[in-house]
């Protein structure tokens, strides 16, 4: 991780160039706020050569040089809904990127029906949902959650997701919905994922993810260019933003959870967080096999998870939580066979939060924050209430305070 006398050094060269001129607080009304996500952001993927744009916004405002603190597990979805919510994924019911609801089912990433299902995403209150009620017009483009009805209110404007679509595409489609004054709304989301698939197919360090971020970086010019020249210049607040780190993951760095006992348990969550449901009839064997010492993961049952973690009081997380030492991944027998021979170097994520790799990018520019600052590592949690103060909504009750040394 890039320490904070790294940047320091980075900030004043930014500062001694003369990019340091953050907006000033306009008179007018109140400044449009874009929430940005870059799945898979890792704080030290931000310097001056690789991502300049990025590197300008952060010494032209705010950014924790060491990270923020995603919450458990520090998976996509997960914390995707903390980041807009303000509760743990305990409190707000994704839980996991896969997961098992006693009444409605299986729940997937990729299985449509569901992520549109509104009963998967009602135990949180989005922060577009209190805009909308508030009578600010928000739109989201690509973020969990914004394509189901929660509580019955969606974004004045959002799309499906779409994978496919390029980095440039995404900004010019939030640029076009910026366009008209009277539609324009008063806050907005953008997600960018190639950062994080290409963390994960060749490792956080690798020529891949340097390129990704690159590429990444010249969108967000793009996107500040646009701004500027659909005059909304010191008129917009930029919160950029990553859902969690990734680690170095070495080929043959797999726990297979149920080798010595096949069929004693149900996988439900593989990865780096895991987590197993009990066969009925057969608990004391699953737990037996789950809870003795293992060397590269630890195992819990849910009501004794630790507490820092903040899981397992939800109905969504299946009896037996268990997590992987860092650069190690849980699957089960049958997901061993299926799975492909690593022969390189791969990333992953979803470990404990503690874990300085886990660290996610955290920056905002605008004329509502400072200029030139940095704030210390805080938890994810923290990002709601800041938003919440940025758009002008009350914010609904969370797990999180605002981040202090942000706003002017």
């Amino acid at each position: 991780m890039v320490g904070l006398r790294v940047w320091m050094a980075m900030l004043a060269v930014l500062l001694v160039s003369g990019c340091a001129t953050a907006p000033e607080p306009p008179a007018g009304p109140r400044p449009l706020t874009i929430l940005v996500s870059i799945d898979g952001f890792r704080p030290d993927y931000l310097n001056a050569e690789d991502t300049p744009t990025l590197a300008r916004l952060a010494a032209e405002g705010v950014i924790a040089p060491a990270g923020m603190r995603p919450s458990y597990p520090s998976s996509t979805f997960p914390n995707h809904y903390t980041l807009v919510t303000g509760l743990r994924p305990d409190h707000h019911g994704i839980v996991s990127n896969t997961m098992l609801d006693p009444v409605l089912g299986g729940f997937a990433m990729k299985n449509k029906d569901a992520v549109v299902d509104r009963r998967w995403w009602d135990q949180g209150e989005p922060i577009w949902v209190a805009a909308e009620r508030a009578g600010i017009r928000t739109a989201t483009l690509f973020w969990p959650g914004s394509e189901a009805d929660i509580r019955g209110v969606r974004p004045t404007r959002s799309t499906t997701f779409d994978q496919g679509m390029a980095s440039t595409a995404r900004v010019d489609l939030l640029l076009s919905w910026l366009g008209d004054p009277a539609e324009r709304p008063g806050f907005a989301t953008l997600y960018f994922d190639i950062v994080d698939t290409a963390g994960h197919s060749f490792g956080p360090g690798s020529p891949e993810v340097k390129s990704s971020a690159r590429e990444v970086d010249a969108a967000i010019s793009r996107l500040v260019d646009g701004l500027k020249a659909g005059g909304l210049e010191g008129k917009v607040n930029l919160l950029i933003v990553a859902d969690h780190g990734m680690t170095a993951v070495t080929p043959g760095n797999l726990v297979i959870a149920d080798l010595a006992d096949p069929g004693a348990v149900r996988l439900v969550t593989g990865g780096a967080p895991a987590t197993f449901a009990l066969i009925p009839g057969q608990e004391a064997r699953g737990e037996a096999l789950l809870l003795r010492p293992h060397e590269h993961m630890t195992c819990w049952r849910k009501g004794e998870v630790p507490k820092r973690l903040a899981y397992g009081t939800n109905p969504r997380v299946p009896a037996i939580v268990c997590m992987a030492q860092l650069g190690w991944t849980i699957t089960n027998v049958e997901g061993a066979a299926r799975r492909k021979p690593y022969v390189r170097v791969t990333g992953a994520h979803g470990y404990d939060p503690a874990e300085p790799d886990m660290r996610a990018l955290f920056l905002v520019w605008g004329p509502s924050v400072r200029s030139g600052a940095t704030v210390g590592v805080f938890d994810n949690v923290g990002v709601y209430p800041l938003l919440a103060r940025l758009i002008g909504v009350k914010p609904a009750k969370g797990d999180g305070t605002l981040p202090k040394g942000v706003l002017r």
